[in-house]
């Protein structure tokens, strides 16, 4: 199954943190002729496995995957240069005349991948960051009120909530007297078709999924992982972000217990799951299937559902 036009079209399976998507992926790839390609903002980098759910090389052998394990840990990676990395992949996956298909939680990622998004330069400035990361930790909503002065569109928005992505954009701010949502393209032009699913739980099973999953990754290393990483070298500051390592680094670094960091892991994922909820909302013509309790322990039902809608969408697409 390919498209038959000479211009990439694009297949995409969303959902939040801990819903399965890379489980499900793999299972759908093969019969969609499809490769899968990742649009998870952590799993770029090597050697951070456990903590990103990273799916394992026996089904990387199945499926091939593109955009894991591309950089090591000590570098910075941006938005900017997913979008070169993704539309390299698109290309060179149609080449080869299979699917490519989008699956991962980072919302920003997938649109950087198919729509026409600019994005403002990185800084290099290391001390306006460390000045506005120590406003952040001693004074968020002041850091708020002051983007909201100077950049009401953005504070406006759902990024707003996230106190990374108000420092990024209090950061393009100072380095360059441009706000951050002056780079926003309004028309969101489609650079590919595309045919996207959203897979998602009611909160309660979604919850008990994710802390389990946590707890999970603490008896699989992850402690461990993290411990390692460190003794290799400083991760960067995009790498320190990633979910479970900043808190897991906190614990070895004497900020806290284990039971603490666990804890914080949790709440922290639960929070992040709820943005990307809201995020995934916002993009259009995404088709929503909700995974069942049974779903968990037998996939047959909500895989068949899934892989009726891609081949139908596929067919509409080529």
């Amino acid at each position: 199954m390919t498209f038959s036009t000479d211009k990439p079209g694009v297949i995409t399976l969303l959902g939040p943190t801990g819903v399965g998507k890379s489980y499900l992926a793999v299972l759908l790839a093969p019969s969609l002729e499809a490769e899968i390609i990742s649009v998870d903002s952590m799993q770029i980098y090597r050697g951070m496995d456990i903590g990103t759910a990273k799916i394992d090389q026996a089904a990387r052998q199945k499926v091939a995957h593109h955009i894991i394990d591309i950089i090591d840990p000590g570098q910075n990676y941006s938005a900017a240069d997913f979008q070169e990395a993704a539309r390299a992949a698109i290309g060179d996956v149609f080449k080869r005349k299979k699917i490519p298909f989008l699956v991962g939680g980072t919302g920003l990622y997938f649109e950087a991948a198919v729509f026409d998004m600019c994005f403002p330069p990185e800084s290099a400035d290391e001390d306006l960051r460390g000045r506005l990361e120590d406003w952040a930790a001693g004074d968020p909503d002041g850091l708020r009120r002051k983007l909201t002065e100077v950049d009401p569109e953005f504070a406006a928005g759902q990024d707003a909530s996230n106190m990374r992505r108000v420092i990024r954009a209090m950061e393009v701010y100072e380095s360059t007297g441009r706000t951050f949502s002056s780079y926003k393209d309004k028309d969101r032009r489609v650079c590919y078709p595309y045919a996207g699913a959203v897979i998602d739980m009611p909160r309660p099973l979604l919850y008990k999924s994710i802390e389990d999953r946590v707890d999970g990754m603490i008896e699989a290393g992850l402690v461990e992982e993290v411990a390692g990483l460190k003794q290799q070298g400083a991760l960067s500051r995009t790498a320190r972000q990633a979910l479970g390592y900043k808190e897991i680094l906190n614990h070895i670094e004497g900020r806290g217990t284990i039971e603490e960091a666990v804890a914080e892991i949790k709440k922290r994922s639960r929070r992040y799951a709820k943005r990307q909820i809201t995020w995934f909302r916002h993009i259009p013509n995404l088709r929503w299937f909700e995974i069942r309790e049974e779903d968990l322990y037998d996939a047959t039902a909500i895989t068949g559902m899934l892989r009726e809608y891609f081949e139908n969408e596929i067919k509409r697409l080529a």
